[in-house]
Parts: structure tokens; C-alpha cells; sequence
């Protein structure tokens, strides 16, 4: 039995032991040390208070920094991965699939090779939806199984009052928070936002900072490359670079310029930048299609539309 062993075993109180250990319960901030009781955690938070409040941060920097999953995943058709940029991708209220702009854009071909007219959803078959009032019934059915993205699009429509939905902010909150919940960090940038700017409550800093944060951590490069800003602006450079670093690789190039200016200025040194080159040449390798950049050329007036 090692050291460690020994400790978590006992009260970091009293010292006593439990012939079952599993009975002692750890400190539920920095789960290291382990109380017979409330009475004996509390006896004891003078001495652990400072312990606690590092651990608990170092605890946090680990989550926060640690490699955030793909927040947008790979298109169901080609299976490459979808592009950061929102107009790189469609979401399909029919299936809740989000299909790249090259397989949704692709041309269609009856069996005797010619090419015919297809307004059909790239991955179900499901005919395009003829007007918004379609599309939005078919988001408030896929919002009633908990798809966190339709859940988002009408809180969204709630925030801006468009749609036949009225300008709710209260609501359009309440929907964010609940899209977050099932996984879709993108909410959490609009919860931050909200709180950065009083809209729909008071303005709070330290929760918006929160929210970021969330963002971050489930793979929203846009909250991540904030985050950098932040810590930049306070002078905190090395957190801001890790922050920035972690962005590019998610496809966010803002971060790279801001990368480049650091090695400038003398705050990332060449290995960092070239770290940073490097990622943000895989993530473009990870989305290339000539199918995509065909579409991109063909329809780069035709604005971002969630159906």
C-alpha cells in the first residue's frame, strides 16, 4: 500500500479509519483529502482552505486547457471534417444532420447520367422544406427529442423576434441553457454573450467569463479565441497563447494572426509559431473537398440558412 494510499484511507480530521474506505467522503471541491463526517470537514477547513483553492484551480486549468472535442464533427455524407465557418455547413431540420456545403451542394444524376433537379436533403431524401413556417415546424419537432441544435435555432429566434416567434430574451435563455445541457457548446457562447452585454439581464462579467469558458471547453473555437483576448488584455500572455493555440486547431484563424503577432512582439516564441502553423495546416487538410471549394466558387452569395 503506497502513501497516498494511506492517506485517502483516514480522516484528514481526526485521523481515523474506516475498515470499509469507501465509507470516508472526499472533499467535493478538490477531491484529494477524505472526512469521516461534515463535522470533521468542517473542523478542518482552516487548515485546507488554501490547499482546496489551489487544486481546485489547478483542477480547473486541466479541464480548460485539455483537447476539446469536435464541436461540429464530420459531414455523414463524406465523412470529412465540417468546417469551423458556419457557412461551410448546412443543418438539416428534416434528420438534424449537419451536411458540408460540398455534399449539399453536390449535383444529383438520374441512371442515365444526366443531371436533374434535386431539392432533396442530402442525407435523409427528405424533400426541402418550402418556406420558413416548414422548416421552423420541423425544428420544433426535432426540439421535442431533444436535438440540442433546433433547440438552439429557436431560442435564437426567440432572441431576435423573427420567425412568429415573439422577442423573448427570458426564453430564448431558458433554450440556450437547455441546448448547452444536451451537449451543443455553441449556446454557451450566446449565454456568455448575453451576459458580456446586458442582454435580457444584468450585466455580469464573471458569468460571462463562465460561459466563455463552457464554450471553450466543448469545442467552440469562437469562445476560445475570446478567452485569448481576455487573458491578453490583462497581460496574462501566456495563458492567452495557450488559449489561441488550442483555437487554431479548431480552425479559427484570427488566432493564428494573433499567434503571429505574439512572435513579433516577443511573446511565443518561433517553436510556438510554427506549433501553430503546423495545426491550422492539419485542420485545413481535415476539411479540404474539391467538391467544397467547387461549391464555395459556385454559390458564394448564397447566404448561411439553418434548413
Amino acid at each position: 500500500m503506497s502513501t497516498d494510499d494511506i492517506i485517502l484511507s483516514v480522516c484528514a480530521n481526526c485521523g481515523k479509519g474506516e475498515e470499509d474506505s469507501d465509507k470516508l467522503k472526499a472533499c467535493t471541491t478538490c477531491k484529494v483529502v477524505k472526512y469521516c463526517n461534515r463535522e470533521c470537514q468542517i473542523a478542518h477547513r482552516p487548515q485546507h482552505k488554501k490547499e482546496c483553492r489551489e487544486r481546485e484551480a489547478e483542477l480547473h486549468n486541466e479541464k480548460l486547457f485539455a483537447e476539446p472535442p469536435s464541436q461540429h464533427g464530420d459531414c455523414p455524407i463524406c465523412f470529412l471534417r465540417l468546417p469551423s465557418l458556419r457557412t461551410g455547413y448546412r443543418y438539416k431540420s428534416c434528420c438534424g444532420k449537419d451536411v458540408c456545403s460540398g455534399c449539399y451542394h453536390a449535383p444529383v444524376y438520374d441512371n442515365q447520367g444526366n443531371e436533374v433537379d434535386n431539392k432533396k436533403c442530402a442525407h435523409c431524401r427528405t424533400p426541402w422544406p418550402s418556406d420558413d413556417e416548414e422548416a421552423t415546424e420541423r425544428e420544433k419537432k426535432r426540439m421535442k427529442v431533444n436535438d440540442p441544435k433546433a433547440i438552439f435555432n429557436i431560442g435564437s429566434y426567440y432572441a431576435r423576434g423573427i420567425r412568429g416567434f415573439p422577442k423573448d430574451m427570458d426564453k430564448a435563455l431558458e433554450l440556450y441553457h437547455r441546448a448547452g445541457d444536451h451537449g451543443f457548446a455553441d449556446a454557451y457562447n450566446s449565454i456568455d454573450y448575453a451576459y458580456e452585454n446586458g442582454e435580457g439581464v444584468e450585466v455580469d462579467k464573471k458569468k460571462a467569463t463562465h460561459y466563455y469558458e463552457l464554450a471553450a471547453m466543448g469545442g467552440n473555437e469562437v469562445a476560445r479565441f475570446n478567452l485569448g483576448n481576455t487573458e491578453g488584455r490583462a497581460g496574462n500572455m501566456d495563458i492567452a497563447l495557450k488559449h489561441y493555440i488550442i483555437a487554431v486547431g479548431c480552425g479559427e484563424n484570427q488566432s493564428l494572426k494573433q499567434i503571429q503577432q505574439f512572435y513579433r512582439y516577443g511573446h511565443a516564441t518561433k517553436d510556438e509559431y510554427m506549433k501553430a502553423l503546423q495545426l491550422y495546416q492539419e485542420y485545413l487538410g481535415e476539411i479540404k473537398s474539391k467538391q467544397r471549394d467547387e461549391a464555395a466558387a459556385a454559390y458564394e452569395d448564397d447566404w448561411f440558412r439553418y434548413y
